[in-house]
């Protein structure tokens, strides 16, 4: 599966969170039943007010694909903030801890979709 053949919800999550110029955007791929959720995105921000932005971006993207979630805003003096939207978890980390909890590497068995942003061609 390539970024271009992500279901709806998830391509507009990512491409939300690539808007507010989230880095290393990425996809774990479960397939349905999977153990927590069918997919997980996860996305780095450079700053809590980064992560703040990220976030919001996630969530009116949520919104506008008609998705219930519940938010973890909690977790933003952490460095990792949570949305849970049943089958689909998007966690945004700082970069020190998403190398320490490294999600990618505790869920290998996991399909691994980078989603590479499509440049804007500006014309003049």
């Amino acid at each position: 599966m390539s970024p271009d053949e992500l279901p709806e919800p998830l391509r507009a999550c990512c491409e939300a969170l690539d808007d507010k110029k989230a880095e290393d955007i990425t996809v774990l791929h479960f397939g349905p039943g999977g153990p927590i959720a069918d997919d997980f995105i996860i996305a780095t921000g450079t700053s809590e007010p980064h992560l703040r932005a990220l976030v919001k971006a996630a969530e009116a993207s949520l919104d506008k694909q008609g998705m219930d979630y519940v938010s973890g805003q909690r977790g933003l003096r952490t460095g990792w903030m949570v949305i849970d939207a049943h089958d689909l978890v998007v966690h945004v980390f700082t970069k020190e801890m998403r190398r320490y909890f490294n999600l990618e590497g505790l869920w290998k068995d996991a399909r691994r979709i980078d989603f590479v942003s499509v440049p804007t061609v500006i014309r003049h």
